[in-house]
């Protein structure tokens, strides 16, 4: 179910007022004239959305003595007032838990670890609870609330019923986490897609600031995608827009844990490239970083593995461009260990098969450790609470 909260702590969130919002979270402080600017809004209209959260708090104004006038008084700038409410993001990884407390601006105050002794949710759901109660001992010092919880995990998330619907790391079917999440902690509770969390985060704070469409690929245990169409987070019908992962490039080629043969995925992934690192050298290695010494140094199989998956990469970024058009492809996850390998196949794939102008889009690293994943699953518990309209949620 959507999560709740208290009456008196936020306003009911009109569309302009979550535009402010976010716009202000993004990009402030501004004053009222560039935000209208920016938003599009009217002067009466920013008035009317900036009120009532400055009368709760949420927003706060002062003066801009750096930019005073030469006659006259300063601007005076409306800001999201950090300080205001806590929240707690959890990202859940096949191998540990990682949870922060983030402020109403989503600054990371404190970070967690935790090792999972096992994925089943009866392993997995006793750590999250015992991570969630330090960090509410540790918001006691802030002397503020927190107001929601966050959780980011891989594979197909129903949002909107708070649903893992299927988690192929974790092996979980119909777990309904946000009621158990919400049980266990009392705590409003929104879960998402791991990497549809990241990507508000982007969009919000990241690499995706300003832009109105771009596209967040990830590379590690899968390949993931998220993507942002006219300033909003898009997850589809079925929850499950930009898996590039499960596109499909070789009908004769490895076969992917979702059935299909020559997905993205069973090619490019840590897991495929384990396998045919392995057999390519004759060798029995049992972790990634394994092949990536050997690919690193100079093994002609394993580097010829690499260079397979940088090409399913750039073909499966080019056909995204194709179909979409984004400004900007952001590349992140723990793969990028292993970017100087990918790099070539990438680029070169990618400008043999982006159509036209396509080839144009930026297309540009950026290494994100897992907290900030978590502070994507954050930033949408702050979504929730503030009601936010910057994420397409599903019908």
């Amino acid at each position: 179910m959507r999560p709740t909260f208290a009456h008196e702590s936020v306003p009911t969130m009109t569309p302009a007022a979550s535009l402010v919002f976010t716009t202000l979270l993004s990009h402030g402080p501004l004053t009222r004239t560039e935000v209208g600017r920016r938003t599009k809004l009217s002067p009466a209209a920013v008035t009317k959305a900036v009120r009532p959260l400055m009368e709760l708090g949420y927003l706060v104004e002062g003066a801009d003595e750096e930019a005073r006038p030469a006659v006259g008084r300063p601007a005076t700038l409306v800001s999201v007032d950090a300080g205001r409410a806590l929240f707690i993001g959890v990202k859940v990884t096949g191998d540990e838990i990682i949870a922060v407390l983030a402020d109403l601006c989503c600054r990371i105050r404190v970070s967690r670890h935790v090792a999972l002794t096992g994925r089943e949710p009866q392993a997995v759901l006793p750590a999250i609870t015992a991570l969630v109660q330090e960090l509410l001992t540790e918001a006691v010092g802030f002397g503020v609330q927190v107001r929601g919880l966050g959780i980011a995990i891989s594979g197909d998330v129903d949002r909107a019923d708070g649903l893992v619907r299927y988690s192929p790391f974790l092996e979980w079917r119909d777990v309904p986490l946000a009621e158990l999440a919400g049980t266990a902690t009392g705590l409003p509770v929104t879960v998402d897609n791991d990497v549809r969390a990241l990507t508000v985060a982007e969009l919000w704070f990241g690499a995706g600031v300003g832009l109105s469409d771009f596209a967040l690929v990830t590379v590690g245990a899968g390949i993931g995608c998220g993507l942002v169409v006219h300033g909003r987070v898009v997850s589809g019908a079925h929850g499950v827009a930009g898996e590039i992962g499960h596109l499909s490039l070789d009908p004769r080629g490895p076969l992917c844990h979702c059935g299909n043969r020559g997905c993205v995925e069973a090619i490019a992934a840590d897991p495929a490239i384990l396998r045919a690192v392995s057999a390519a050298t004759g060798r029995q290695l049992t972790d990634v970083a394994e092949a990536l010494d050997l690919a690193h140094g100079g093994d002609p199989g394993a580097r010829a593995v690499y260079a397979q998956a940088g090409e399913a990469i750039g073909k499966a970024i080019a056909s995204l461009v194709n179909l979409l058009g984004p400004e900007r492809v952001v590349i992140s996850g723990e793969g990028l260990a292993a970017y100087d390998l990918f790099a070539e196949g990438i680029r070169d794939a990618f400008a043999a098969s982006a159509f036209g102008t396509a080839s144009q889009c930026d297309v540009m690293t950026r290494p994100l450790p897992f907290e900030e994943w978590a502070r994507g699953a954050a930033a949408t518990a702050i979504q929730s609470f503030m009601g936010s309209d910057t994420y397409e949620e599903q019908p």
